[in-house]
């Protein structure tokens, strides 16, 4: 089958008929859901103890630190052992951490120490978690069927942010009340409790499927393997040195400083300040985002592929327009008209990263994807306590300023990057073939790859297309 093919296949049409791929997507859709329970029931718990939102403020940032900090290595030892290896430890690791938090909380022995305690192991959990989640799919699918199984994965797992919420939220406020009589007593915990339960069960489901699996493994590294920080200088190198990567990188943080952030501050300034319906607005306009993102990836998967030579101008130009609809989104008072805005955003956002997303699952080698994968989820979220923050200050200032001022900006680094010839020409790029020398000359050539050897015995250049 060539790798390069756009033609559709029966095969490519029905990535579910890969046993490892229905595993995958039935074990991380049930953890996905339960995920979503503890997402909700946290942050609760910590509201319940302390009633004090500046703990819960720097109870969440905890858990950025560890993801920052450790995803860079979490995607080099993916490359080491595996992404199903890593995302398997990492599961079992959650299935533990959670069922303790919610045998803590069924107990009312749960403390506030313990809580920051909890949310550095999560944050460092998802560190490894995330790479391997981003690389495994390569593994398991060919070339041909990663749009559709992307687009089958991450619907799923929009689905879940919009079913969990409801669910957790209805658990917990059903299975509520007051532990006792006593006017000093702490309203109860058994909801909150039972909340954690179900998603440390819901882990099962995901180690059961991974345990099952067996992913091919296209790649073998060499037992004198270079440690951590040299393997992760590799990866960085790698994706630097080749330009459309690059720009695609630069894309991801200026998406995360210009649109996320002032998202994640802003919409709910803006509901508060000048929408009328308030709080019930913060709500239709997030969840106007989250369904626009949902129709967006349906989109990627339902639509004609794009055409290689047109790929780049086209993704490109669609993303300029989310930067278009954030600074146009302060110009009304209106919650509708909020709303439609950040339809529009979450429709880009969702179709663009998917195209993205399978476009640089088939170029990067598989023995690079982990850490590759780890700059990227770096980018786009282990950057993210620090663009909140920045939001936040600015916001303070000026909150119809940073939403036209970011969209601008956005708008103005997506188009300036059609500039490169590389990134309007990523679609013809070829993919998964790279130019390869001997050993010899390779590490003569390059110092930074003396150990990294193809199944063959032979070593791609850096930038080689």
């Amino acid at each position: 089958m060539s790798q390069t093919s756009t033609a559709p296949t029966t095969k490519a049409a029905s990535p579910l008929g890969v046993r490892n791929f229905r595993l995958l997507w039935i074990g991380e859709s049930v953890s996905l859901l339960g995920d979503q329970f503890t997402l909700i029931a946290y942050p609760w718990l910590v509201l319940q103890l302390t009633g004090d939102a500046l703990i819960l403020g720097t109870v969440m940032a905890l858990m950025g630190i560890p993801r920052a900090l450790f995803m860079l290595i979490g995607g080099a030892l993916v490359d080491r052992f595996s992404p199903r290896t890593i995302m398997l430890v990492t599961n079992a690791a959650r299935l533990v951490l959670v069922g303790v938090l919610a045998a803590l909380t069924l107990s009312d022995a749960i403390q506030l120490w313990m809580l920051y305690g909890f949310a550095l192991l999560f944050g460092l959990a998802d560190a490894f978690y995330f790479p391997g989640q981003s690389s495994i799919v390569p593994q398991i699918l060919d070339k041909d069927q990663l749009q559709s199984g992307n687009t089958i994965v991450q619907g799923t797992a929009q689905l879940s942010l919009f079913l969990g919420p409801v669910l957790a939220g209805g658990l917990i406020a059903l299975v509520g009340g007051t532990a006792s009589a006593s006017a000093d007593a702490l309203p109860s915990m058994i909801g909150i409790g039972v909340a954690f339960g179900i998603d440390a069960l819901s882990f099962l489901a995901s180690v059961g499927a991974l345990w099952l699996m067996r992913p091919r493994r296209a790649v073998e590294l060499d037992a004198d393997q270079r440690s951590v920080i040299q393997s992760i200088a590799v990866g960085m190198r790698y994706l630097w040195q080749n330009e459309a990567l690059r720009f695609i990188l630069i894309l991801i943080v200026a998406s995360n400083f210009f649109i996320m952030g002032p998202m994640m501050i802003g919409i709910p300034v803006l509901a508060k300040t000048t929408l009328a319906e308030g709080a019930a607005a913060y709500g239709i306009v997030m969840s106007a985002f989250g369904g626009g993102a949902l129709v967006g990836i349906i989109l990627s998967g339902v639509l004609p592929r794009l055409k290689p030579a047109r790929m780049g101008t086209i993704l490109l130009t669609i993303q300029a327009l989310m930067g278009v609809a954030l600074a146009l989104l302060p110009l009304s008072t209106a919650t509708a008209y909020a709303a439609v805005m950040a339809l529009l955003m979450g429709a880009v956002n969702g179709y663009v990263n998917i195209s993205f997303f399978t476009w640089l699952q088939k170029r990067v080698p598989e023995y690079l994807m982990g850490r590759v994968m780890s700059v990227i989820m770096f980018a786009s979220v282990g950057l993210t306590p620090v663009s909140t923050a920045l939001a936040g200050v600015l916001i303070d200032w000026n909150l119809t300023a940073v939403f036209i001022g970011g969209g601008i900006l956005m708008a103005l680094v997506t188009l300036l990057s059609l500039t490169s010839r590389a990134v309007r020409d990523m679609g013809m790029q070829v993919t998964g073939e790279f130019q390869a020398v001997s050993v010899g000359d390779a590490v003569r050539a390059t110092s930074e790859l003396p150990n990294l050897r193809t199944a063959t015995g032979e070593i791609p250049i850096i930038g080689g297309d």
